[in-house]
């Protein structure tokens, strides 16, 4: 061994590799190597203190708030019966609402497209003047 004070041996009793790019847990302090960095890997005794996990609602999207000593599970579900600012309606909203004012044409558009001459709403296929036969104003469509 040329560089003996390179490098730290491996915290992890079965393992004791000597590591050049020794990593050091942020919950225990102990070094480690990359096989045993994790939390679980090593078994911290002090992985409670860093490891926090805040559950999300699944209707809402919601983080919610669980003390010490609580059950996530039973705590999300009561924010579902309680607090749960879910709307179904909501999810049910439509984009395409801007509907075709041509006679005949069903389709819809999620922007407003405006004729610039009668202010009607219309769709793509529709939105030029003598597409949807505009009698808005009398000037020429075009100013060719």
């Amino acid at each position: 061994m040329e560089l003996p004070w390179l490098g730290e041996h491996c915290s992890e009793r079965a393992c004791k590799q000597l590591d050049f790019l020794p990593l050091k847990c942020d919950a225990c302090g102990e070094v480690f190597c990359k096989d045993h960095i994790r939390y679980d890997d090593h078994k911290c005794r002090s992985a409670y203190k860093k490891n926090v996990q805040v559950p999300v609602c699944p209707l809402c999207n919601t983080p919610i708030p669980v003390q010490k000593g609580e059950i996530p599970d039973i705590v999300v579900g009561a924010h579902i019966d309680k607090d749960c600012k879910y709307n179904p309606a909501q999810q049910k909203q439509k984009i395409f609402t801007n509907k075709c004012l041509k006679p005949g044409c069903r389709r819809k558009e999620m922007m407003k497209v405006i004729c610039e001459q009668c202010g009607g709403n219309f769709c793509i296929k529709h939105r030029h003047p003598l597409d949807h036969d505009c009698k808005g104003s009398s000037h020429p469509i075009s100013k060719a």
